[in-house]
């Protein structure tokens, strides 16, 4: 049975975003590359059969947060609805992880590995869930970061420059690729 999705294409301060969703919650969400083509195509690339139209209420309530948020506001989607579809099962123990993370507060890949009881080998494995998300900052991959303080990379448009503009709004100083202020971070050495 095919699920029947939906999207639609909004500016925020940082350029044009598109999300996507179905009956479940919403299922896609693009960050901002710029143009509201570009945001489209990357969301059409999901979700190909997805249909544009005005967003319902719940939808239209995400697209104000996001909007809020790349205007500096502190927001929380920690109670958003998602359809991540099929995934690995380890990626959904990661995402259901990150998605505890609160606003300014980073973790590296290999201290969320650790508290999902896997061993340092699977710091990479939390990479690949980061770099699949397919609703990032719903699921806000961007607080993941690399070991020793290092950003880290981010599949998003604009790649570790957009990850470091996030963490900005959230108050957390990255200078050079590296996070420079103190801040709650969940690192255990791995």
């Amino acid at each position: 049975m095919t699920v029947e999705s939906f999207y639609t294409v909004f500016e925020t301060v940082a350029g044009f975003a598109a999300i996507g969703w179905n009956a479940q919650g919403v299922s896609s969400f693009r960050l901002p590359p710029g143009t509201a083509r570009e945001a489209e195509r990357s969301l059409l690339r999901r979700l190909p059969d997805a249909k544009a139209v005005p967003p319902p209420p719940q939808v239209q309530a995400v697209i104000d947060d996001a909007r809020r948020y790349f205007a500096g506001e502190r927001v929380d989607f920690a109670g958003v609805a998602v359809d991540l579809g099929r995934q690995e099962p380890f990626f959904d123990r990661v995402y259901a992880h990150v998605r505890q993370l609160g606003w300014g507060e980073t973790a590296t890949y290999g201290a969320i590995a650790r508290a999902l009881d896997a061993g340092p080998e699977f710091a990479r494995d939390v990479g690949q869930a980061m770099a699949g998300n397919p609703v990032p900052l719903i699921i806000p991959c961007h607080r993941v970061t690399a070991a020793n303080g290092r950003i880290g990379g981010f599949s998003a448009p604009g790649g570790s420059l957009s990850k470091a503009h996030m963490l900005a709004i959230e108050g957390v100083e990255v200078q050079d690729g590296i996070v420079t202020r103190d801040m709650p971070q969940l690192g255990l050495g791995f």
